[in-house]
């Protein structure tokens, strides 16, 4: 892959260049990504947009360790793999919502994805500091998008969003 090519695809055509919190912003920028697989397809759109983009991200990210550091605050294709995942079992409850519950759920996903992406609980902490390579830099948003789907899924079946 060549060396333009992956440095577009990681920072998600420039957004991982944020002076601040561009995991944020790559997170944030995920959410209209993620309305429209949930929107039109359910659980095979966001599982289809998680997988894509968990491989082609590690593709990526292992073009761009070679003239950076691990995990770089540029890289920020691992927080959309992640943030589409915090979505995989609420996803058959947002196909064809736009409603203020389908709005409270995306809200609540976000939170919850840059919480857990932010503190690391383990395995997301092994995966960032003894996983020192492409598979890392992917691996602890993937875990932190499992853990954000788990607590998604248990307020929405408490509260019915």
């Amino acid at each position: 892959m060549r060396k333009k090519l992956a440095y577009w695809l990681t920072t998600i055509s420039g957004v991982g260049y944020c002076p601040f919190a561009s995991g944020t912003a790559g997170s944030l920028v995920t959410i209209p990504l993620a309305w429209f697989l949930a929107f039109y397809y359910g659980v095979f759109g966001i599982v289809s947009g998680a997988v894509i983009v968990f491989f082609v991200g590690t593709a990526a990210t292992k073009e761009v360790l070679k003239y950076t550091k691990h995990d770089p605050s540029i890289v920020v294709i691992d927080e959309m793999a992640g943030q589409l995942l915090s979505f995989v079992l609420v996803a058959n409850h947002l196909i064809g919502r736009t409603d203020l519950g389908a709005i409270l759920i995306y809200l609540i996903g976000f939170g919850l994805f840059r919480l857990f992406d932010i503190t690391k609980p383990q395995p997301a902490k092994w995966a960032d500091s003894k996983v020192l390579n492409a598979w890392g830099v992917m691996l602890d948003d993937v875990f932190a998008g499992v853990y954000a789907a788990i607590v998604l899924w248990l307020i929405n079946l408490i509260f019915v969003l």
